[in-house]
């Protein structure tokens, strides 16, 4: 019996940094929009979820230090606390870091389970930390946008594979 390489064994190219740093800069731009109303109240935090993705793929380009910066980024784009974001973003790189090799173990939906707790643990610090600055609580529902995250999860990773797929060989058997 042949035995298939997984979806998490399967070989991809080397991602380029211009295509990371694209899909941080579209992040920034679908997360500045305007949004209103129940689109506001379900936004996921798109910069949170493609870092949260390269941080889990590419472990050596992206980090810490770049969820600092973007997190401060962030923090003017949304005229928050100054280092709200960052700290926030640290915290799900970090969390990224350390369980990236269990998240690459499952599937898509596995991988959702194991991110939407990342991404509620980015929505608990930048709650935390906008408290503690002085801001009224927002309420619960503030957590949804970490769901509807993890809920882009499966077509975002497949998406963000799409350019690393090595293209068909024509002269192959």
């Amino acid at each position: 019996m042949a035995v298939a390489p997984s979806r998490a064994e399967e070989l991809l190219l080397p991602v380029r940094p211009g295509f990371i740093a694209l899909t941080f800069i579209g992040a920034a731009l679908l997360a500045l929009l305007p949004w209103s109303g129940t689109a506001l109240l379900v936004r996921p935090d798109f910069v949170a979820v493609v870092l949260l993705y390269w941080c889990i793929r590419e472990p050596r380009r992206v980090g810490i230090g770049i969820a600092w910066a973007l997190g401060l980024l962030m923090d003017v784009g949304y005229a928050t606390l100054f280092g709200q974001n960052a700290l926030a973003y640290s915290v799900l790189a970090f969390l990224g870091l350390t369980w990236r090799r269990r998240v690459l173990m499952f599937g898509p939906g596995g991988q959702v389970l194991h991110v939407a707790p990342m991404l509620v643990a980015e929505e608990l610090v930048s709650l935390l930390v906008a408290l503690a600055g002085g801001a009224p609580f927002p309420g619960w529902a503030v957590f949804l946008a970490a769901l509807t995250g993890a809920a882009l999860w499966p077509a975002l990773s497949l998406l963000f594979t799409l350019p690393q797929k090595p293209k068909a060989d024509p002269d192959a058997l």
